[in-house]
C-alpha cells in the first residue's frame, strides 16, 4: 500500500503568511520556509512582529477566510485520492488551516497549535513533535507503507529524504540548487506522471 505524503502551503494553497503581509504591507512576514532553514527562528521572527504591530489571530483569520487553493490543486488531490491514501503534512496550525482544508475536501492533516493568550494574540505555538513530517514519513514506513513526498521548502527535505520517493514541487531556486537529488516539478499534471513512474524495490 502506498501513501503519498503532501506539503500544504506553496504547494496546495497560497502561503498563508506572504498573503496576509501582502494584506498588511509588513515585508518582514514574507519570509518563508523557502528562504529561512530554521523553523524556531522564523516562528519567533514571526512572533515579535505580529506583537510590534498588535496583530493577533483574528486579523491573520480574516485574511486566510479570502483564500483558495492554488489552480487545479482539488483536482490533483482528487486524483491522489482515487490511487493512494493521502495524508497533509504541514508546518502550519490548525487555527489557520480549517477554512482552505475545507475547500480541499477535507484531507487528512497533520500539523501543529499556536498558542493563543485572553486577547487574541498569538503567544507562542507548540509543534507536533520535532523533525514532524520526517518522523510521520518514517512512522508510516514502519507500519509497512511506502511513501512518495512532494514539497517545496527546506522543511520539507528531511521528509524527502526518508519517503520511498520524494520530489520538489514548485519549489524556488535556492531549494532546487541546495538539494539536486530531489526530481523538481512545476506542474500537477507533472508531479502525477512522476507518482506513477515510481518503482518500489
Amino acid at each position: 500500500m502506498e501513501v503519498v505524503c503532501l506539503d500544504l502551503e506553496g504547494v496546495l494553497v497560497p502561503e498563508i503568511w506572504i498573503e496576509f503581509a501582502k494584506h498588511t504591507g509588513i515585508d518582514e512576514l514574507k519570509a518563508t520556509t523557502r528562504d529561512i532553514s530554521d523553523y524556531d527562528e522564523l516562528m519567533s521572527m514571526r512572533l515579535g512582529v505580529l506583537k510590534k504591530h498588535g496583530l493577533g489571530l483574528a486579523e491573520i483569520q480574516l485574511v486566510i477566510a479570502t483564500l483558495s487553493p492554488l489552480p487545479g490543486a482539488k483536482d490533483f488531490l482528487d486524483w491522489v485520492r482515487e490511487r493512494y491514501q493521502l495524508i497533509i503534512l504541514s508546518d502550519t496550525f490548525y487555527e489557520f488551516a480549517d477554512p482552505l482544508m475545507v475547500q480541499l475536501g477535507r484531507p487528512t492533516l497533520f500539523c501543529h497549535r499556536l498558542e493563543i493568550d485572553q486577547q487574541g494574540m498569538v503567544a507562542g505555538y507548540r509543534l507536533r513533535q520535532e523533525d514532524p513530517k520526517r518522523c510521520s514519513v518514517k512512522a508510516l514506513k514502519s507500519l509497512n507503507y511506502r511513501v512518495i513526498a512532494a514539497g517545496d521548502s527546506y522543511n520539507d527535505t528531511t521528509m524527502l529524504s526518508e519517503a520511498d520517493a520524494g520530489f520538489l514541487f514548485h519549489a524556488p531556486d535556492n531549494v532546487i540548487r541546495e538539494f539536486p537529488q530531489f526530481p523538481a516539478i512545476h506542474s500537477y499534471e507533472a508531479l502525477q506522471q512522476a507518482f506513477l513512474d515510481v518503482k518500489f524495490g
